[in-house]
């Protein structure tokens, strides 16, 4: 999303990224972000509880009006009830004693699933590629 919303801020329409990928979001390096440390999919909170839902709200708005410097990601201070268990689950490597950790290597090399994906990015006539005008 931080690569869409770039090329939109560059289009004059103010954007702003909410991650819980924080490597993730500092790697595209989106006009202004805010980060919160819980679970993928989880970003505005826990599903029932409104109240800090609102307070997440409230936050963002704050940093989509105060973040000036294209870039910067602001990390909010919520935690996700100080249970970090969900991180073992899906973010750090398997311990040894568990399935091995099959995940690919971060690359600044873009990836592309076939030689033709790749000639179609390069001679920029790619269907499926938005803004790349």
């Amino acid at each position: 999303m931080g690569l869409i919303a770039r090329e939109i801020e560059g289009r004059g329409i103010p954007t702003l990224c909410m991650s819980s990928a924080l490597s993730i979001t500092r790697a595209v390096f989106p006009s202004r972000a805010v980060f919160l440390d819980f679970p993928l999919g989880h970003t505005a909170g826990k599903a029932g509880d409104p109240q800090l839902q609102r307070r997440i709200l409230g936050e963002v708005l704050d940093a989509f009006e105060g973040i000036q410097v294209p870039g910067t990601v602001r990390e909010l201070p919520h935690r996700w009830a100080g249970d970090d268990a969900w991180k073992d689950a899906v973010m750090r490597p398997r311990a040894e004693s568990g399935p091995a950790d099959e995940r690919t290597e971060r690359s600044a090399t873009p990836q592309y699933q076939t030689a033709e994906d790749r000639r179609a990015a390069e001679r920029g006539d790619c269907p499926g590629c938005v803004w790349t005008e």
